[in-house]
């Protein structure tokens, strides 16, 4: 028990990717696709970065004269994590725009719905 205390930021990450997964692979409605998408996104930018954090550490910028690595923190994960935010911003935008054309064209957000509709036209 004592160790899920100590580790509960991966243990959060984990709980929010395990949800946002199960709602990609469950619900058939595309807008909860997509925010399932960004759960599970959120659920890896807190493991990166709860990974990166070092206690008793400071952030990686210079003070004091101070130039020595053991002093901060790793900046790469908090990096990826800021990377991955912005690619996440972008992927979600393109999705939601699809959602919204998926929908004008066919009436519903339901995957098996869209797929017999659009087998039928055929």
């Amino acid at each position: 028990m004592t160790n899920l205390i100590d580790n509960f930021e991966e243990a959060a990450a984990m709980i929010l990717f395990a949800i946002g997964f199960s709602m990609l692979l469950l619900n058939r409605n595309l807008f909860k696709k997509v925010v399932g998408l960004n759960i599970m996104d959120t659920g890896v930018y807190l493991f990166l970065a709860s990974m990166g954090y070092i206690e008793g550490r400071m952030s990686p910028i210079i003070r004091d004269g101070i130039t020595s690595a053991d002093a901060y923190i790793n900046p790469i994960p908090s990096g990826l994590v800021l990377t991955g935010i912005v690619v996440s911003v972008s992927v979600s935008a393109m999705m939601l725009s699809l959602t919204v054309r998926l929908y004008r064209r066919y009436r519903t957000l339901d995957l098996d719905k869209i797929y017999a509709i659009a087998r039928n036209s055929d």
